[in-house]
C-alpha cells in the first residue's frame, strides 16, 4: 500500500505540475496579442483589474483545494467524521468569505478607482467582483477531488479554464475594437471572457463531481471535524504564498499611474507608460514557468522524505531544486537582458520602455528562487513562513514605489520590485541555512555566473554582428530574438555542463536530461 500511494503521490504531483505549466503559458502568451490588439493604454485598463482577478484565481487554484484536500484526506481515514458534512460546513464558510469580497470590490468599486487615480475604472471593478461568487464552489470540488487523490478534474478544469478564458478575451477585445468601442469597454469585454473562463470550469466540474457520487457514494459517519480558525488561516496562508506576483501588481495598480500623474505626468502619457511597464509581466511569466515546473516536480519527493526522516534524501532533493531554479533563473534573465530590444519589438511592436523591462528582468531570477524554496517550506510542513516573508515583501514593494516612482518614474517601479523580491529570497534562503537545508558550495554560484558572462559574450556579438547587416524592424526582430535564444541558450547549456554543474542525480529532474547528458558528456559519470 505505501508503494502504491506514493505512486498515486507522483501521478497526481505530475499531472497538477502540467496542467499548472499549462495554464501559465496560456496566462503569459495571450497578453501579446491582447497588447497588439487593445495598445498600450488598453494594455494598462486591463492590467489595472487583473490583480484582482488574480486573487480570486489564487483563492480557488492554490490556496483553499490544499487545505480543502487535508481535510477532506483525514476526513477519508476517520471512521467518525462526515465527509458530507465538513464539505457543506467548508462550502457555508466559504461562501460567506466569497460574499464579502464581492461586496467589498462591488460596492467599493468607485473608492479602489479613485485609490488608483482613474475613476473610468469603476465599472470594471463591479465586473470583476463576481469572480469572487466562483470562488467557494471551484475551491470545494476540487478540494474534495484532490482529498480523494484524484487530481484529473483540478487540471481538466484549469486548463479549461484558462483556455475559454483567454479565447474569450481575445475575441471580445478584437470584435469590441474593431466595432470602434472605447478601450474602457473593450476592457470590460476582457474581464467579462475572464468570468467566462471561471463559469465554463465550474460547470465542468459540477458535471465530474455528479458523476463521480453516483459511482462513489459519501460516507457519513458521526463526528463532525473542527473548521473555523485553522481552515481559514492555513488556506490564507497558503493563497498568500501562491499569489506574491499577483499582489506585486496589485501594489503598482494601486500607486503607480496615481503616483505618475502626482509627479506632473500627464493622465494620458501615464497610461501609456503604466501599459508599457506592464509588458514586463508575461515576460516575468515565461521566464519563471520552466523553474517552477521543474521544482514542483521534486516537492512530493522532498514531503515524503520529511515525513520518514529521511534527512540525508531531504538535503539532496532541496539541494538539486535551488541548483535547478539558480541556473535556469539566472540564464533566463540574463538571456532576456542581452535580447530585450529585439525581443520588446516582436512581442509589442517598438523597443519603448526597453530598459525599464532589462531592469525588470531580474525579477525572474529571484522570482524562480522563492517560488522554488516556497514550495520546499510547504512541503516540510513550515506553511506560515512563506506567507509572513511575502507580506513583508509586499510592504516593502509599496513603499519602494512611493520613493522610487516620483523621481525615476517606471524604471523606479522595475527597481522596487527587483529590490523587494531580492530581499524576500534572501530571507528565504536565510530560513534554509537555519534548517540547513539546500547548501551548495561558493564554487557553484561563481560558476554559474561566469556561465552567464559567457553567455553574454556570445550574444553580443552575435547581435551586434547582425545589428550591422539588418535594421531593427519587426520581421527581423523575430529573427534576432529567437535566433539569440538559440545561441545564447547553447553557449550557456554548453557552458553549465562544461563546468559540471549538473551531476548524474540530477539528471532525471530535467528536460531531456538523459540525451542531454550523453551529448555532452559522452561518459557516464
Amino acid at each position: 500500500m505505501p508503494q502504491e500511494d506514493s505512486k498515486k503521490l507522483f501521478k497526481g504531483a505530475f499531472i497538477l505540475t502540467i496542467a499548472a505549466a499549462i495554464t501559465k503559458i496560456l496566462s503569459a502568451v495571450y497578453r501579446v496579442p491582447f497588447q497588439n490588439i487593445v495598445g498600450d493604454v488598453g494594455f494598462y485598463i486591463y492590467q489595472q483589474i487583473y490583480p484582482i482577478y488574480g486573487v480570486a484565481i489564487a483563492l480557488a487554484t492554490y490556496g483553499f483545494p490544499v487545505i480543502i484536500s487535508k481535510f477532506v484526506a483525514e476526513g477519508e481515514a476517520s471512521n467518525n467524521i462526515s465527509v458530507k458534512q465538513m464539505m457543506r460546513s467548508i462550502f457555508i464558510l466559504l461562501s460567506f468569505l466569497g460574499i464579502i469580497l464581492f461586496l467589498l470590490f462591488f460596492i467599493g468599486a468607485s473608492f479602489f478607482a479613485d485609490l488608483m487615480g482613474d475613476p473610468k475604472l469603476s465599472s470594471l471593478i463591479k465586473i470583476i467582483a463576481f469572480s469572487f461568487l466562483l470562488v467557494p464552489f471551484i475551491s470545494v470540488i476540487r478540494g474534495f477531488f484532490q482529498g480523494r487523490g484524484n487530481m484529473l478534474p483540478t487540471a481538466v478544469s484549469q486548463v479549461t479554464e484558462q483556455f475559454i478564458r483567454v479565447t474569450s478575451i481575445l475575441l471580445l477585445t478584437f470584435f469590441l475594437v474593431r466595432r470602434g468601442y472605447s478601450l474602457y469597454v473593450a476592457g470590460e469585454g476582457a474581464l467579462i471572457g475572464s468570468i467566462a473562463g471561471g463559469v465554463v470550469s465550474l460547470l465542468l466540474l459540477v458535471l465530474l463531481l455528479f458523476r463521480y457520487k453516483n459511482k462513489h457514494p459519501l460516507r457519513v459517519g458521526n463526528t463532525q471535524v473542527k473548521l473555523g480558525k485553522t481552515f481559514l488561516l492555513q488556506g490564507l496562508a497558503i493563497c498568500i504564498s501562491g499569489m506574491l506576483l499577483v499582489l506585486f501588481q496589485l501594489v503598482d495598480s494601486l500607486n503607480i499611474y496615481a503616483l505618475l500623474t502626482k509627479s506632473g505626468v500627464s493622465f494620458g502619457d501615464a497610461k501609456t507608460l503604466k501599459g508599457i511597464y506592464d509588458r514586463g509581466q508575461p515576460l516575468l511569466q515565461l521566464g519563471t514557468i520552466v523553474a517552477t515546473s521543474l521544482s514542483l516536480t521534486l516537492v512530493p519527493v522532498i514531503s515524503g522524505a520529511y515525513k520518514n526522516g529521511d534527512l540525508s534524501i531531504l538535503k539532496e532533493k532541496v539541494s538539486i531544486a535551488i541548483k535547478i531554479s539558480f541556473i535556469v533563473g539566472i540564464g533566463s534573465t540574463v538571456g532576456l537582458i542581452n535580447i530585450i530590444q529585439p525581443t520588446n519589438i516582436m512581442l509589442f511592436k517598438n523597443d519603448y520602455g526597453s530598459l525599464v523591462l532589462a531592469v525588470f528582468s531580474i525579477s525572474i531570477l529571484f522570482s524562480s528562487i522563492i517560488l522554488t524554496v516556497t514550495g520546499i517550506l510547504q512541503g516540510i510542513g513550515r506553511v506560515y513562513i512563506p506567507a509572513v516573508y511575502m507580506i513583508i515583501g509586499v510592504i516593502l514593494k509599496f513603499f519602494a514605489n512611493q520613493m522610487f516612482v516620483p523621481k525615476l518614474g517606471t524604471l523606479g517601479a522595475s527597481l522596487a520590485t527587483v529590490l523587494s523580491l531580492g530581499i524576500i529570497s534572501c530571507l528565504f534562503m536565510k530560513e534554509l541555512n537555519k534548517l540547513k537545508l539546500g547548501r551548495l558550495p561558493f564554487l557553484f554560484y561563481i560558476k554559474v555566473l561566469v556561465s552567464a558572462l559567457i553567455m553574454t559574450a556570445v550574444l553580443q556579438i552575435w547581435v551586434t554582428c547582425w545589428e550591422n547587416y539588418i535594421s531593427l524592424s519587426r520581421t527581423s526582430s523575430v529573427f534576432l530574438a529567437l535566433s539569440g535564444v538559440i545561441v545564447g541558450g547553447a553557449a550557456y547549456l554548453i557552458s553549465i555542463t562544461c563546468f559540471k554543474l549538473f551531476t548524474k542525480e540530477d539528471v532525471p529532474f530535467l528536460p531531456f536530461g538523459d540525451k542531454l547528458f550523453r551529448i555532452f558528456t559522452n561518459k557516464e559519470r
